[in-house]
C-alpha cells in the first residue's frame, strides 16, 4: 500500500522523525511548517492523509482541520492529530472539528503505521465511490456528495458482555442514535446481517470470547462488509487495537470511555456511513441510467447490444432454443403529428407497459429506438414465440390508448416480426436482421400482424 501523506508540524525534528518512519514504509511524504502552508498544499495537489500537529503559530491544528473539512475539495482527506495534548476534552474538540483520530506524542510506531494504513484503505474506498458518483452528477442526477447536510440520526448495534456498560453507552448515545444492545456475539452477527445499521460497537469485555473474531466475521459477510466498526479496548491492549485495524475495524476507544468522545466518534462514523451510502446509491443510479430507457423504464439498446450475445452463446452451449420479436407501433408518426409529442410519449409509455405485462420473467424486453421494441425469449421455440407475439398484438389492439389531460382515445395497432436462433450458430446481428425483415414484411402485408422469419 502506498499513499501521499502530509506531515504538518512547526518543529523540524518532529517532521523529520515522522517523515523517516513513513518513508521507510514506502509512503510518499510532503511536509509543511504551519497551517497556512498545509492548506495551500492541499489546494494544489492530491493528499491521501494528513498528520497534523495542534499547537502551531498562526492558526492551530483545530482551525486547520475545520477549514479542510469545510472545503468540498479537501473534506474527504483523513486527518490524524499528532499532539502532546492527551485530555479527553482535547480529543472531543478535535473530533468535532472533523479529525479522524489522535496520536499522542511520542508516537508509537506500530500504532502510527496501523492507523495510517487503515485510514488510507478507507479513503481509497471513498475515492472510488466518489469518482464513480461524479458521472451521476455530470448527467444531471442529484449531487449525493454534498457535505452541507445536517447531522443525521443513526442506528447503532452495541455488542457488550456486561449490562452495566450497555446502559451507560445507550444513555450516552441516545441523542445521536437508536441503539440495539446485545450480549451474545453470534446473535449480534445475525442481527447485523439481517438489519440495517450505521455503526457496530464491539466492547472487548467478554470473559470467554475473542471480540476480534466477531469483527472478522462482520468484515467477511457481504451484508455487513461496509458497516463501520468501533472497538472498545482495555488500556495497555494496544496490540489488539493494531490487529483490529488490520482486520478492517474503523475506529477504537480505550477504557475508561469518555461519553463525549464516544458520541463524537460514533457521530463521525455514522456521517461517513451515510455519505458512502449516498455515493453507492449514486453509482447504482448511474449504472441503471446507462442501461435503462428513461421514457419507458425498459432496458435500452445499449443493454440489448451487450446482453444479446451472452444469451445466444448460452443457448447454443446448452442446445436450447431462443427467439426474438421486434415490434413496431403502426403509423406512430401520425400520433405525434396530430396530437403532439407529449401524446406520443404517453403512447410509448403505455405500449411499454403492455409489452412488460406480456413477457415472462426470463424474457428481456428493450426499447430498440423510436417506436420499435425488442423482446428476447430464451428457451422459446418458434411456435411458442409466435403465440407470445400474437398475444402482445391482441393486447395492443384490444384496448384504446388514452392521452394525458384529454378524453381522446386512440386505436393503436402493432406489427411484429419474429426470428428463432439457428442451432448451428448465429450472431446477434443476423438474428436481429431476420426479425427485422419479418417485421418489414408484416408492414408490407397491411400491418397489425405477426410474421415469422423463414428458417
Amino acid at each position: 500500500m502506498t499513499a501521499r501523506i502530509l506531515v504538518v508540524d512547526d518543529i523540524p525534528a518532529n517532521v523529520k522523525l515522522l517523515e523517516a518512519r513513513l518513508v521507510a514504509e514506502y509512503f510518499d511524504v510532503l511536509t509543511a511548517a504551519d497551517g497556512y502552508e498545509a492548506l495551500a498544499i492541499c489546494e494544489k495537489q492530491p493528499v491521501d492523509l494528513i498528520l497534523l500537529d495542534i499547537m502551531m503559530p498562526g492558526i492551530d491544528g483545530f482551525e486547520v482541520c475545520e477549514r479542510l473539512k469545510s472545503n468540498p475539495r479537501t473534506a474527504h482527506i483523513p486527518v490524524v492529530m499528532v499532539t502532546a495534548l492527551d485530555q479527553p476534552s482535547d480529543r472531543v474538540r478535535g473530533l468535532k472539528a472533523g479529525a479522524d483520530d489522535f496520536l499522542t506524542k511520542p508516537v508509537n510506531d506500530l500504532q502510527l503505521m496501523s492507523r495510517v494504513k487503515s485510514l488510507v484503505r478507507l479513503k481509497n474506498v471513498s475515492d472510488e465511490l466518489r469518482l464513480r458518483a461524479e458521472t451521476a452528477h455530470s448527467v444531471g442526477l442529484q449531487d449525493l456528495t454534498a457535505t452541507d447536510r445536517p447531522d443525521e440520526f443513526g442506528k447503532v448495534l452495541l455488542v457488550d458482555g456486561r449490562g452495566s456498560s450497555q446502559e451507560r453507552m445507550i444513555r450516552a448515545l441516545k441523542p445521536v442514535a437508536e441503539v440495539t444492545a446485545m450480549s451474545d456475539p453470534q446473535a449480534a452477527l445475525f442481527e447485523a446481517a439481517e438489519n440495517s445499521f450505521d455503526l457496530v460497537i464491539v466492547n472487548s469485555n467478554f470473559d470467554d470470547y475473542d471480540p476480534l473474531r466477531l469483527c472478522s466475521q462482520l468484515r467477511s459477510l457481504e451484508r455487513t462488509r461496509y458497516i463501520p466498526l468501533l472497538i472498545i479496548a482495555e488500556q495497555g491492549h494496544e496490540e489488539m487495537v493494531v490487529r483490529a485495524l488490520d482486520l478492517g475495524v474503523t475506529d477504537y476507544l480505550m477504557r475508561p470511555v469518555d461519553p463525549n468522545e464516544l458520541v463524537a466518534r460514533s457521530l463521525t462514523q455514522i456521517r461517513r456511513k451515510h455519505c458512502n451510502d449516498r455515493l453507492r446509491t449514486s453509482v447504482k443510479q448511474t449504472i441503471e441510467l446507462a442501461v435503462t430507457d428513461g421514457l419507458t423504464g425498459l432496458h435500452n439498446r445499449r443493454y440489448l447490444d451487450n446482453h444479446l450475445k451472452l444469451l445466444i452463446d448460452r443457448a447454443l452451449v446448452r442446445g436450447r432454443p431462443l427467439s426474438i420479436c421486434i415490434t413496431d407501433i403502426d403509423r406512430f408518426k401520425s400520433v405525434n403529428d396530430t396530437h403532439g409529442h407529449d401524446a406520443g410519449d404517453e403512447v410509448l409509455r403505455d405500449f411499454a407497459h403492455r409489452v412488460r405485462s406480456t413477457v415472462r420473467g426470463a424474457d428481456l424486453a428493450c426499447r430498440f429506438g423510436g417506436e420499435e421494441f425488442v423482446v428476447v425469449m430464451p428457451d422459446t421455440p418458434a411456435d411458442m414465440a409466435a403465440a407470445i407475439a400474437e398475444r402482445l398484438r391482441m393486447i395492443v389492439e384490444g384496448r384504446a390508448f388514452s392521452l394525458p389531460n384529454s378524453d381522446t382515445l386512440l386505436s393503436i395497432t402493432a406489427s411484429l416480426g419474429i426470428a428463432t436462433l439457428n442451432p448451428a450458430g448465429d450472431t446477434p446481428e443476423a438474428l436481429l436482421k431476420r426479425a427485422d425483415t419479418a417485421l418489414y414484411q408484416a408492414k408490407n402485408n397491411g400491418r397489425n400482424q405477426v410474421v415469422a422469419a423463414a428458417a
